[in-house]
This record gives structure tokens, C-alpha cells and sequence, in this order.
């Protein structure tokens, strides 16, 4: 890539030339398209011709070619760079780039993130560093959105699209007889044609070429595995497929949810659309740009559109209220909605009213009930129904043709008390024996040594025990033996998932059958024949009063031990769960460690970790 001969005159003076944004982008949920997809909806009311890609779409050479691009950047992992930028970012590294490479690019970056992870919007980071090493000029500071903010991500964004409007339009001022255009009812995505003779998918099989990524599987248990007078009700799924599947451990299963025909049935009644629910209609789609949702058929019904492809369980942002505003009769509604949308109280009314108290959309339009909403619009109000991403807890070897989940059913009640309920782990929570869905496998961030000799530390509170389950499986069925877990849960006797399995494992020999006593920590502790050093904390099983124990407390406690597996054998550690204090509180202990028994400095045990992380040997996959 970046095979151009750049000789520094790619600058043109043709207006018509410069009048042209590429707008690129880089995600994994799909957040980051959702907000590259606004920002085209802005310039082409700045009169700019628009181009939308996602960068593994999207040619690096074309930017020789570029006068004006935008980049979404997405944060994945612990700040990590979506997969999707992975060749992109790998061609920008390249060291035989020259600094002028870019001299002719006028660039503009806004990142998503998370405060809860510590290398928040770090790939937005690298990104605008390495443009600027490489000449490019920037047009307005880079834009950081916070998933914590009160707003999320419109927190940052709403401002940022103000400065960068007046950016565009001082760089590239409007020609003569041309004004902005203003911010009415943008042209709908798609056209409509209603069709009562087309025929409609009798489910949500795609006919686009990218079904061939999903596979059929056929549940075989969904069994809860905490007790039944627990708080919270966690699942392991079973997933069975006809043929031969290949994934790694760490690897991730993409679930598409479907709500419930109860759900449906409701939402479609409030709309007024019960009685032409099952009416087919044709969709074409008429602005490239604006996405549509991936595997939609083009023939469906609103009953079809509402189970498998639009979102009305999402918390709605303002565009959202901005668009509903056009489609509003009676006068109170619109000066309700008007309330959220200008004026200095604007954003602490619309926080209130919605983002607060996690009001839905389905919740909303209940409210506004004058709403009428035009069939053609149904994609620019209605979000798209994402498919949700379900660590893999198995491993092919042990499990040939089956794929386990180990999944948390979401149910809590919002500040006013309302009932609330995962879309997707609702949908598995459903599931029976006998059951098929469709799942897509994707790689996921964890390497596994290729020497069965290297020491593996795996990290797994909570859920986040799914990956740690499918690494210990898949070395143990190898043949390695010096592999360390870590689990963290509450209760010994109400979270502690798959205990058997990993006692089982511990009590093993590799290549001895049958289970050998082992009185002590010390016995485990010299042979290296075990296969499996298991260690719990269960951070509500301790004593009153006394400090609770969480999985970094017991790490420290086997710092020797530690620090032989990671500083002197060069092993590995896998970090999945939470995103909370964790992550950070087990790299610091890492830390630690390496000043107590290695006599490096704090500044040296840092650049250590910094190390092992670079390697690929300090690894997360952690969420908020």
C-alpha cells in the first residue's frame, strides 16, 4: 500500500476538486457509522460532495487523491483499534513513509471511548499523532466522546460539529448564490413502494452475500448456573452446528436478536399500524451514504422490520427528537419536543426526560402518540437492531462442532423503577433445547504461545471467566501444564461458574487418569505435571468486617510465583471481565511484583508491563 509517488503537488486550485469530503470510519458496534453517517448529513448541507467508507472499504492510496477527510475512530478492547482499521493502521506504521507524505491532507479526527478504560480513545490518538508525522494539517482539535458522559456520546459531539461547521466553511467558502442549507427533514434514505403481491422472508435470512458469515446452530441446553436464590441469573448455552466449525479461544460469537412477537404485537398497536402489519412493501435504497440495516431483505413488512432489523428498545439520542419534531401534530407534544431541542435548559430537559432515566424509545413514542411517521423515514428514526458480541467459553478441540456461552440475563429496573430487560440476552434467556439461530464467529484479541512450555495466566471475574474457560480447555487438550487461573465471583456457593470443571482440572494430572491427592498448596505448587493452579476469590464470602478479597489481592499474594511465570519464562496474561477497577488494579499488581522480585525501579516495572503488553503477552478483553 502506499505504492503513489508522491512528489508534493496533489493540491489543486479547482474549487469544484476541493469541495469534497471523505468522511471514513472505523467500529465495532456500530457507533462509530452512526456518527460518521451524521457528519455526512452536515456537509452535504455545507454543499460538499460526500463520500462514506469503512477503512477496511477504503483504499489508503486514495488519500494521495483526498483534499478533506474525517475520521470516527472507535475504541475496542482496552484501546485497542477497531478490526476493521487493523491494514489501514498497519500501512500508516510503515517506517519508510516520508513527512511529507500527506502535505496536501487537511484532516479532522473524533474518537469514541470510555473513561472507564484507561487508554480512553487511545486508536483517535495514534490516528492524529501519525497524520501530523506525516504533514498533514488538522482542522479542527480532535474530538474525544465519553461513553460515561451524562449525553454519551452527543456530549462531545454536538459541540464539536458546531466548531468543525465553522472550520469547513472558513477553509472552503460557500460560492456565490449558495447558503447553508437548514437544518429541516433531511431527504429520507429509501424510497417506498408498496407492493401486496411481493413476497417476504418467512424469518430474517439476509439475500445479501454477507449471510454466508452467519451459521445455522441448533441449541442444545441453556442451563442457569448460579443458584436459584441469587440476585442474578447467568446462563451456559450450548450451540450446535452440522459441520465443522474453526475458531481460537478468545474468540467471539456474534448473536442477531429478535424481540419476542408479544413485544412487537404491542409496539405495533400503539402505533396504529396493527391492522397493516403484515402488508408487504419494497424498499430501495436511495442515499448510499446513509446505511441500511446489514442482511435486510428488500421486500418486508413492518412486522418483519420491528422483529429482526430496527431498534425500539434503544435510548434515543437527539437526532432522534429532532427528526420526531417533523412528524408531530398535536401542539403540546411539539412544544414538549421543542423543549429538548433549543434553548439553554435544552440539554439538562432532554438528559431528564430521557438519558437519565433510560426512557426507550418504544417508551417515548408511547407519549407522543399525534407522531405520525412516514413508512420512508422508518430508517432515519428508528436505529438499526445490532447484533450483540458473547465471549466464546469453549474450546473447538474439547467441543468439536459446538460453540458454549457463559451469559449474564440482563434485568434491572431504571431510576423510575420501570422493569428493563436486555434485547439480546433476553432473546438467549428464551432460547429452548431444539431451538436455531444463526451465529457469526469473529476473532478476538488473545494469541495463545505457540510453546506449550510458556506459562499462561488467565484473569476471569464474573462473566469474563467465558474466555479464561475456553484458554485452560484448549491448553490442557494441547498438553500444557503450566497454566494459572484466576476467578473472581462473589459467593462460592451461588456465582462460581463452571467449579467443577476447573477442581476437575486442578485435581488432574496431565497424562495420569483418575484424580491424585493434593493436601496442599505447596504439592500443587511443585509439579509441574498438574494441569491447572486454580484460585478463587470470592469477594463476599469473607468475614464481616474484614476487607474483601478480589482476584489482585490473590495475584499479589503469589508474586513469586508470578513473576517466575511472567518475568523469567516469559508467560502470558489474559485479562477478561469488567471493565471497572480490574483491569488496572491486576496490571498494577503486575507492577508490583516486578519491582519485589526483580529489584527493577517503578519507571522499569512500568516499561515492563508497557512491554508485555506490546508483545501481545498482556492481553484484555474487557466491557463496561
Amino acid at each position: 500500500m502506499f505504492h503513489h509517488d508522491h512528489d508534493g503537488d496533489s493540491n489543486s486550485d479547482n474549487d469544484g476538486e476541493l469541495r469534497e469530503v471523505s468522511i471514513l470510519y472505523a467500529t465495532e458496534t456500530g457507533n462509530a457509522q452512526d456518527v460518521a453517517e451524521r457528519l455526512a448529513r452536515l456537509c452535504r448541507r455545507l454543499h460538499f460532495d460526500v463520500h462514506v467508507a469503512s477503512l477496511d472499504k477504503y483504499e489508503p492510496d486514495s488519500l494521495f487523491s483526498a483534499h478533506t477527510v474525517i475520521f470516527v475512530i472507535s475504541t475496542t478492547g482496552s484501546g485497542r483499534e477497531p478490526r476493521s482499521m487493523a491494514s489501514f493502521w498497519s500501512s500508516l506504521l510503515r517506517a519508510d513513509l516520508p513527512p511529507d507524505l500527506f502535505d496536501h491532507l487537511s484532516f479532522a479526527v473524533f474518537g469514541l471511548g470510555d473513561t472507564a478504560y484507561e487508554k480512553f480513545c487511545w486508536p483517535a490518538k495514534l490516528l492524529e499523532r501519525r497524520l501530523l508525522s506525516l504533514g498533514s494539517s488538522q482542522i479542527i482539535e480532535r474530538g474525544d466522546a465519553d461513553d460515561q458522559h451524562p449525553l454519551g456520546i452527543d456530549g462531545a459531539l454536538d459541540p464539536w460539529l458546531v466548531k468543525l461547521s465553522q472550520e469547513l466553511l472558513s477553509a472552503f467558502p460557500l460560492p456565490p448564490g449558495l447558503e447553508v442549507l437548514p437544518e429541516g427533514i433531511p431527504p429520507p434514505r429509501v424510497h417506498i413502494t408498496e407492493d401486496h403481491e411481493a413476497g417476504v422472508p418467512l424469518s430474517n435470512s439476509s439475500e445479501t452475500s454477507t449471510s454466508s458469515e452467519y451459521l445455522i446452530a441448533t441449541v442444545v441446553c441453556n442451563d442457569r448456573i448460579t443458584a436459584k436464590d441469587w440476585y442474578q441469573d447467568v446462563r451456559h448455552l450450548e450451540f450446535e452446528f452440522d459441520h465443522d466449525i474453526t475458531y481460537d479461544p478468545g474468540d467471539i460469537a456474534v448473536i442477531q436478536p429478535q424481540l419476542s412477537a408479544p413485544e412487537v404485537d404491542s409496539f405495533l398497536i400503539t402505533m396504529g399500524w396493527a391492522n397493516v402489519a403484515d402488508d408487504p412493501f419494497t424498499v430501495t435504497h436511495v442515499l448510499p451514504e446513509q446505511s441500511l440495516p446489514p442482511r435486510m431483505p428488500r421486500n418486508v413488512t413492518l412486522r418483519l422490520l420491528f422483529t429482526n432489523f430496527l431498534d425500539i428498545n434503544a435510548v434515543p439520542r437527539k437526532p432522534f427528537f429532532a427528526l420526531l419534531r417533523h412528524f408531530t401534530t398535536d401542539e403540546m407534544e411539539s412544544e414538549k419536543l421543542d423543549e429538548f431541542l433549543v434553548g439553554p435548559e435544552a440539554v439538562d430537559d432532554l438528559y431528564d426526560y430521557c438519558t437519565s432515566v433510560r426512557r426507550t424509545i418504544r417508551e417515548v413514542l408511547e407519549e407522543f402518540r399525534s407522531a405520525k411517521i412516514p413508512k420512508q423515514y422508518l430508517f432515519d428514526l428508528f436505529p438499526v437492531l445490532r447484533p450483540r458480541e458473547f465471549s466464546i467459553a469453549s474450546s473447538m478441540r474439547c467441543h468439536p462442532r459446538q460453540v458454549h456461552l457463559c451469559v449474564a440475563i440482563v434485568n434491572f429496573r431504571t431510576k423510575l423503577r420501570i422493569p428493563r430487560r436486555g434485547v439480546a440476552t433476553t432473546y438467549l434467556a428464551a432460547l429452548q433445547p431444539g431451538d436455531q439461530l444463526e451465529v457469526r464467529i469473529k476473532s478476538g484479541f488473545f494469541t495463545l504461545p505457540k510453546d506449550l512450555e510458556t506459562p499462561i495466566v488467565c484473569v476471569g471475574p464474573g462473566t469474563g471467566i467465558a474466555p479464561a474457560r475456553a484458554i485452560v480447555e484448549e491448553r490442557i487438550a494441547l498438553g500444557a501444564c503450566e497454566n494459572v487461573l484466576y476467578q473472581g465471583c462473589r459467593s462460592a456457593a451461588k456465582d462460581q461458574h463452571y467449579k467443577a470443571d476447573f477442581m476437575g482440572f486442578a485435581a488432574k494430572v496431565q497424562g495420569v487418569h483418575g484424580h491424585p491427592t493434593v493436601s496442599t498448596r505447596e504439592q500443587l505448587d511443585s509439579s509441574r505435571a498438574y494441569c491447572l493452579d486454580y484460585r478463587v476469590a470470592c469477594s463476599r464470602d469473607g468475614t464481616p468486617g474484614i476487607p474483601r478479597t478480589y482476584v489482585q489481592d490473590l495475584i499479589r499474594e503469589d508474586g513469586k510465583k508470578i513473576w517466575g511465570a511472567v518475568g523469567l519464562k516469559g508467560g502470558f496474561v489474559y485479562i477478561s471481565g469488567s471493565s471497572n477497577k480490574m483491569p488496572a488494579g491486576v496490571r498494577a499488581v503486575i507492577q508490583d511484583i516486578a519491582v519485589q522480585y526483580s529489584g527493577k525501579t517503578q519507571e522499569q516495572a512500568r516499561e515492563f508491563v508497557a512491554r508485555m503488553e506490546r508483545e501481545g503477552r498482556l492481553v484484555e478483553d474487557c466491557w463496561a
